[in-house]
């Protein structure tokens, strides 16, 4: 009985912390189109912080996290912080619309219509994020998004600023 409530707490500790991890290695690098049909490379933002999230406007937890990011980019966009937001939608005009209804962005949002990039960073889960250090490294990925989660989004961008 007790191994079996071990193993159970165990599962449950793993399941935690499956949402968020540590990572290393080089961010895939790649150009888009933005929503104004300009050319975005992640190249071009390095030697700053970079939170790459990818979203889709049908995403519950991504309509609430946007407000929160924007408030982020906002505190700490003078720091050498930068959002860029990806839509993994086939239709660009889904996440125009959704922007349009439900208050603009002042970061970048980039359409991934081919899912190319979405492919490139292993996405399979709706918003999906990763935290770029300013030597272009990947330094932590988020998969799924809850109330709260924001937090940790500001303490990595912190840690990040300081380095």
């Amino acid at each position: 009985m007790l191994r079996a409530f071990s193993v159970f707490v165990l599962s449950g500790l793993l399941a935690t912390f499956t949402w968020a991890a540590a990572t290393t290695g080089p961010a895939p690098g790649f150009t888009l189109k933005s929503r104004e049909g300009k050319d975005l490379s992640l190249a071009s933002l390095k030697g700053q912080v970079v939170l790459l999230n990818f979203w889709a406007s049908w995403c519950v937890p991504c309509r609430e996290e946007m407000p929160h990011l924007q408030a982020l980019y906002e505190k700490y966009k003078s720091l050498g912080f930068a959002i860029v937001a990806v839509n993994v939608e086939n239709d660009p005009a889904l996440a125009k619309k959704w922007l349009e209804e439900h208050g603009p962005v002042s970061f970048p949002v980039l359409l991934d219509t081919k899912n190319e990039v979405t492919k490139l960073y292993h996405v399979e889960t709706m918003p999906s994020t990763v935290v770029i250090a300013k030597d272009g490294t990947m330094r932590f990925v988020h998969r799924g998004y809850k109330t709260g989660y924001e937090g940790d989004y500001q303490n990595e961008v912190r840690q990040l600023l300081r380095e």
